[in-house]
C-alpha cells in the first residue's frame, strides 16, 4: 500500500514565477538559483523545466552541476562556491561550468591552472555581509592577477545581500553603493540582486539577477507571502486523515499528553511527520487544511504522524485530503509557527515524500 503523503509540483507556477521575476526586473539576465534539491523540488526536475525559460542555472557545488550537464542540460551553470579543490578544474573544463571566485586562494589556483580553454568567471565582492567575497581592497590585484593568466574568457561581478528581505533596513543601499564604488568604470556585467532584491529593491537591478525561493513561490520578504508578490506556490504538501477519534472532555492527545481535550470532539490523525520533513517544533494551532477548512495541530508532531482538532469540519472521513502548505496554505504560516523559514521547510522534505508533477 502506497503511503498517501505526497509533494505535488506544480511546474507552471514555476514558470511563472520566473516570469514574475522577469517583469520585476526587465532588464536583467535570470540565473535561476536551483541549488540544494532546488530546494527540495528536484535538482533535475527544476532544471529541465525551466531550461527554456532562464538564461543560466546557479548551484553549490560541482555535484550538482554534473547531475544537470548529465539530465541534457546545456544552459550556462554557475558554480556559486567557486571550486573547492583543484582537482576540479577538470570536470569544470569537461562540462563547461562558469566559476565565482570568492577568495584569494581560488584567485591564485585559478590563475595558475593548466587549462585547455579559459572559463568565464564572476569574482564575488564582500559588500558588507562578510560570509564570501573579496574585500574591496584586494579587487583591483584580483582582477589583473586573473586576466594576466589567460585562464578567463569574461570576468563580471557580483554580491550577495545581507539585509534586503527587511524593506526598511537601510544597509542594502549601503552594500550596492560599495559594489558600485569598487566596480566603478570596469567593464563586465554585474549581478546583485537575489531574490528580495529583485522584489523590493530596484536599484540592485543590473544586467543579471538570482531568483531562489521566489521561484519557489515562497516570499523573501519578513512578514510577506508569496502571493503578496504575484507568486504562486510549486509544492504543495498533501496527505490524508487515517483516523478519525472521538475523544472526551479532558482526555489528553500525543506524546507527553500536552493538549488536553475541551469537550467531547472529533480528532484527526494525519499521516505527515517530522520523517517527512513537516517540523517537529510547529506549535499548537499552526493551521492545517482538512478539505477546504482550516484547522489547528494539536499535541506534538510525531515521527510519522500529526493530530489535528476536527470540531470545524463538518463530518469529517477517514481519507479526507490534508493540505500541509501550498496551495490555499501559505508556507510561511507554517514557517512562522514552528519558529524557521520557509526556505528550511521545502529543503527537508525527505525522500520517503513521493513527487508527484502537476
Amino acid at each position: 500500500m502506497t503511503r498517501a503523503t505526497e509533494a505535488r509540483l506544480d511546474l507552471a507556477a514555476l514558470r511563472s514565477n520566473l516570469q514574475r521575476a522577469r517583469e520585476l526586473s526587465p532588464n536583467s539576465k535570470m540565473m535561476a538559483i536551483i541549488k540544494a534539491n532546488a530546494y527540495g523540488h528536484g535538482l533535475v526536475r527544476i532544471g529541465r523545466a525551466l531550461m527554456e525559460d532562464t538564461d543560466a542555472f546557479g548551484v553549490a557545488s560541482g555535484e550538482e552541476a554534473w547531475a544537470l550537464r548529465m539530465a541534457g542540460i546545456q544552459k550556462p551553470i554557475n558554480l556559486l562556491e567557486g571550486f573547492f579543490d583543484r582537482d576540479e578544474f577538470a570536470q569544470i573544463e569537461e562540462h563547461e561550468l562558469d566559476l565565482t571566485i570568492h577568495h584569494v586562494w581560488q584567485v591564485n589556483a585559478l590563475a595558475e591552472a593548466k587549462l585547455n580553454k579559459p572559463v568565464n568567471v564572476w569574482l564575488k565582492l564582500d559588500s558588507g555581509m562578510h560570509r564570501l567575497g573579496l574585500a574591496p581592497d584586494l579587487l583591483d590585484e584580483a582582477c589583473d592577477h586573473l586576466m594576466a593568466s589567460g585562464n578567463v574568457a569574461s570576468l563580471g561581478y557580483m554580491t550577495h545581500l545581507a539585509n534586503a528581505d527587511d524593506e526598511q533596513d537601510p544597509f542594502t543601499n549601503e552594500q550596492v553603493s560599495v559594489f558600485d564604488k569598487t566596480i566603478d568604470s570596469r567593464e563586465g556585467e554585474r549581478n546583485i540582486a537575489n531574490s528580495a532584491g529583485i522584489i523590493a529593491w530596484p536599484d540592485s537591478h543590473r544586467e543579471w539577477a538570482r531568483p531562489g525561493i521566489m521561484l519557489y513561490g515562497v516570499s523573501p520578504m519578513l512578514g510577506k507571502k508569496g502571493e503578496e508578490h504575484g507568486l504562486k506556490p510549486v509544492m504543495t504538501l498533501r496527505s490524508r486523515l487515517i483516523a478519525v477519534n472521538y475523544l472526551k472532555k479532558g482526555d489528553r492527545v500525543g506524546y507527553g499528553g500536552t493538549w488536553e481535550c475541551p469537550e467531547d470532539m472529533p480528532v484527526g490523525v494525519v499521516a505527515i511527520g517530522y520523517g517527512d520533513g513537516y517540523p517537529r517544533h510547529a506549535r499548537e494551532g499552526t493551521p492545517v487544511r482538512v478539505r477546504d477548512q482550516l484547522v489547528p495541530l494539536i499535541g506534538r508532531v510525531s515521527m510519522d504522524m500529526i493530530t489535528v482538532d476536527l470540531r470545524r469540519v463538518v463530518q469529517p472521513r477517514v481519507g479526507d485530503e490534508v493540505t500541509l502548505w501550498g496551495e490555499g496554505l501559505p508556507i510561511e504560516l507554517i514557517a512562522e509557527a514552528a519558529g524557521t523559514i520557509g526556505y528550511e521547510l521545502l529543503c527537508g522534505v525527505t525522500p520517503r515524500v513521493r513527487m508527484v508533477e502537476a
